[in-house]
Order: C-alpha cells, then structure tokens, then sequence
C-alpha cells in the first residue's frame, strides 16, 4: 500500500495507472524467477529460493532511499493529521470503499488459491512437479504481461469492456485449467490465468488511489489490500474444503466463479464512476 500511495502521488493523474501498474509488475516477476529457480534444478534447496528474494531487496534500500521522492503534496503542508477509519466512509467516498472491498476480497481470492494450490492440483491430475512448476511459471508470466497490457488498456477502453475483459478472461481460464489434460494446453491455461486473474489484481491496485485524496490514499489504499489478504486467506481454506468434499479440481474452480461475478460487476461500477467521483483538490 506505501508504494501503491507514492507511486500514484510520483506520477500525477495522467499517468496514475500505468505507472502503478508497472510498478505492480514486479511482484508476478519476482514470481516467476522463483518458479525459474524451481523446475531449472538451479535451486538445490529451498532455502536458495529465500536467500535470492531476502537478500536482493536489501541490496535495494539504498537505492530507494537515495532515489525515492517524498510526496509533493505532503512536503508543501507544515502538519498532516492521521487519517481516520471512518474518512473513508465519508460520503465522497463510502461506496467506493466499500466496491473496493468487494472486488478486491473476490479477485485475490482467486489469486491465492491458484498460487496455493495450483502445483498440488497438477500433480493430482497427472503432472510431473517439474510439468507443475513450468505451468506455474507460466502462469506469472502471464501476470507480468496481464499487469502491462490491462494498465494500458485501462484508460482506453470502455468500463463495460475492460471488466468483461478481465473477469470472462479470468472464468474462462479456470474453465481451461480445471478441464485441459495437455501440458501444452495446461501452459497456455496458465499463462491466460496470470494474465487475468493477477493482472486484474494489479487494475485494482491502480483503481483504488484514484478514488482518494492524499491525506486519505494510503489509508485508502491499505484497507482495500487488508480486506484482499481476507480473500487471500478464503482461497486456499474454500480449495482445501472442496477437495475434501471430492469435488476435484473442476469443483474447487466452479466454486469461485459466484465471487469472480461479483467482482466484474464492482469493478464495471468504479469504472464508469471513477471520472465522475469528487476528489478534493489535493488528491492530483
């Protein structure tokens, strides 16, 4: 959520989305670097994969701390209050919150229980683990690129599309995942997956700080991720009790498609709103 706020006060209105989108887009490639490490036998433990993602990001903080502007907006003001809670349900803002909430629960619902459960699934259907790691590899491919395409495209087209685009393509990709028997077919469902599902995830991370001011984005913003991670945590524990209810892999995927509705319609509403919402004049 720090990084969603100082990303969307760096690059100003125009270039909001995009910029967070990209910068978004690290996290589905740090992703698949680890899922590179896995099937390339390149890591001979598992400890390799924590070491590589622990110490490069320490290597990191100098250069964010000499690089990294502080926000224009919160450098001009002599104090800045925190932001309450209930200021995001301030009339301004209050449905948006609670849209956000919704689509946000839903789609890392979606996430997670792929990421969680996705390589056990594959095996239990007949793929080798290295077979399980390539999908899964592709399937944060897919994400990097999802991340870029639907942060360009978000601006671009019509709200009524870019939901459609993003929540059939999401359906659809689980369709494939839980029915394809080829590894072929079973890469292209997991790349289509990464693209829609953790690129729609990424949308969500551009959308939300369009509905807020300074004072309030990063509360804003992290309350919405708070409510994600509620989703994050439902996925895995709604895929273990399908399974257990030998449902299979085509069950455990049926069953989120009630939530990825619901979703697609929030997002449909921010967007044809997110124009016409009244944001104070120190949210530019």
């Amino acid at each position: 959520p720090n990084l969603i706020a100082l990303t969307s006060e760096a690059a100003g209105p125009r270039f909001r989305g995009t910029a967070v989108s990209l910068m978004y887009c690290g996290v589905p490639i740090g992703a698949a670097l680890a899922a590179a490490l896995g099937f390339s036998g390149l890591a001979s433990a598992w400890q390799t994969v924590f070491w590589v993602g622990g110490v490069i990001p320490l290597l990191l903080v100098p250069l964010l701390m000499r690089w990294l502007p502080e926000s224009q907006v919160y450098t001009q003001q002599t104090q800045v209050a925190a932001a309450p809670l209930r200021a995001l349900f301030a009339p301004a803002t209050a449905s948006a919150t609670l849209l956000l909430w919704l689509c946000y629960f839903f789609t890392l619902l979606v996430v997670y229980m792929l990421i969680n459960w996705l390589p056990m699934l594959l095996v239990e259907q007949g793929f080798r683990p290295s077979q399980a790691a390539g999908v899964m590899f592709a399937l944060q491919i897919g994400a990097a690129s999802g991340t870029l395409i639907l942060g360009a495209l978000m601006d671009k087209l019509r709200p009524v599309v870019m939901s459609l685009l993003i929540y059939t393509g999401m359906l659809a990709s689980l369709l494939a995942l839980g029915t394809v028997s080829s590894l072929s077919g079973m890469l292209m469902a997991g790349f289509v997956a990464g693209m829609f599902a953790t690129g729609g995830q990424s949308v969500l991370y551009a959308l939300a700080p369009l509905f807020y001011s300074t004072q309030i984005r990063a509360t804003g913003v992290g309350t919405a991720v708070a409510v994600g991670r509620l989703g994050a945590m439902s996925g895995p524990l709604l895929a273990g009790k399908m399974l257990a209810l030998g449902t299979g892999t085509v069950g455990v995927m049926a069953a989120s498609a009630p939530g990825i509705l619901l979703a697609g319609l929030a997002v449909f509403i921010l967007m044809s709103r997110k124009s016409q919402m009244p944001i104070p004049a120190s949210g530019a």
